[in-house]
């Protein structure tokens, strides 16, 4: 018997068995890919992630995949750009977009080397259950005979169509529908040392250089276009790309080298966590639209509540169901802010003459630019930067300036 097994191994499956098992656990981790292998991502990891790595002993493998730093945010909104850093996080000052078959596969041998038992190309039939307590799973290995597995505590960490989430009807609240269609490829030959986002009504490009000397590109138009833009996507995506002339400019002295990737599966929803035999965990528990990407970054911070939330649990320093119910609170309050604003960014409407005005007023303040990436990177209050109060001393002060 096994002390957690957990479903899914990539962003939030992978951290959630190493800090168990570095904590003592028996854990068995899952997941019906192999690794390397890829999966559709908005990459981005902000400095507060890269912090997470660095404190995990994994940020020195990160540095040497060949990923460049990102040292600037660029937000182009037309008339103007904001350019500027976030906050540094615990002397990280570098964002990061590393390719998924690249950090997964760090996530995973880092989980192995922490004592994890990890079976690749497995594929989990079904939750085992006694008297309504999930007690295990049931699935095989490709081409294997079905086997068994119990624990204490079955976590999923299989995204947003979680076989555990549905298993156990775990109930959704804060829940909306797609707002956008995400599609996105890798270029050469279109060089950029910055995160560069271009809202426009009805469009987002988002720009980040990322491994082997690439540069991905992305475009988010509304949902209900979905149907159209994949009757040509190549056709559509440069039409998008043409509401902003000098990018697409840009663009047409590279060369596209992978194939288009993208999807319109992208609610909002939160889930309840745990229950009894069961926890949730990443996309698997919240999920939201890629613009602002905050998937890998929600993903390590959840990693680390789940695993202190066991811990307390299993040694006894607290109930399990009372430490469950501070990891959802603690995933919520950290969460929910940064989702209201990422569900402004997936309305995909220009930001009203007040906010542009204040977001003019930044240009001239580099501190202030800073605190505003910052809530996007989610190391400033969102609640307290767009205060009402806050925004008008900003505008103050710059006038007296």
């Amino acid at each position: 018997m096994y002390d957690a097994i957990v479903i899914g191994a990539r962003c939030a499956g992978s951290p959630t068995a190493m800090l168990l098992a570095r904590k003592g656990y028996r854990v068995l981790l899952v997941d019906k890919a192999t690794f390397p292998s890829d999966t559709i991502s908005t990459h981005y990891l902000h400095q507060i992630s890269i912090a997470r790595l660095q404190r995990w002993g994994l940020l020195d493998k990160v540095l040497a995949s060949n990923c460049p730093p990102i040292l600037k945010l660029v937000f182009d909104f037309g008339p103007f750009a904001l350019t500027g850093t976030a906050p540094a996080v615990d002397g990280i000052t570098a964002a990061y977009s590393i390719r998924r078959t690249i950090l997964d596969k760090i996530l995973v041998d880092a989980a192995v080397a922490a004592g994890v038992e990890f079976r690749d190309a497995f594929s989990v039939e079904a939750l085992v259950s006694a008297d309504d307590h999930i007690t295990g799973i049931r699935g095989h290995n490709m081409g294997g005979a079905p086997v068994t597995e119990t624990a204490r505590i079955v976590i999923g960490a299989d995204g947003r169509h979680s076989l555990v989430a549905w298993t156990v009807q775990a109930p959704e609240y804060h829940t909306y529908p797609p707002s956008t269609c995400l599609y996105y490829a890798y270029w050469s030959g279109v060089p950029t040392d910055a995160l560069e986002y271009y809202p426009r009504q009805g469009l987002s490009i988002v720009v980040f250089p990322t491994n082997d000397g690439l540069t991905c590109i992305s475009t988010s138009c509304p949902h209900a276009a979905l149907r159209q833009f994949r009757t040509d996507i190549e056709g559509h995506f440069w039409q998008q790309l043409e509401r902003v002339p000098t990018f697409a400019e840009r663009v047409r002295a590279g060369m596209r080298e992978e194939r288009f990737r993208g999807t319109g599966d992208l609610p909002h929803f939160f889930r309840k966590p745990y229950g009894p035999g069961w926890a949730l965990v990443g996309d698997a528990g919240y999920h939201k639209d890629p613009l602002g990407g905050e998937g890998i970054t929600d993903a390590f911070r959840d990693a680390e509540l789940l695993a202190e939330a066991i811990d307390a649990g299993f040694s006894g320093r607290r109930s399990l169901e009372v430490a469950l119910a501070d990891y959802e609170q603690q995933r919520n309050e950290a969460a929910m802010p940064v989702s209201e604003l990422v569900r402004q960014f997936a309305s995909l409407t220009l930001p009203p003459p007040e906010q542009l005005q204040f977001f003019a007023v930044l240009r001239e303040n580099p501190t202030e630019t800073s605190r505003l990436f910052g809530t996007v990177a989610q190391v400033v209050s969102v609640s307290e930067f767009f205060a009402p109060e806050n925004m008008r001393r900003i505008i103050e002060g710059q006038k007296l300036g």
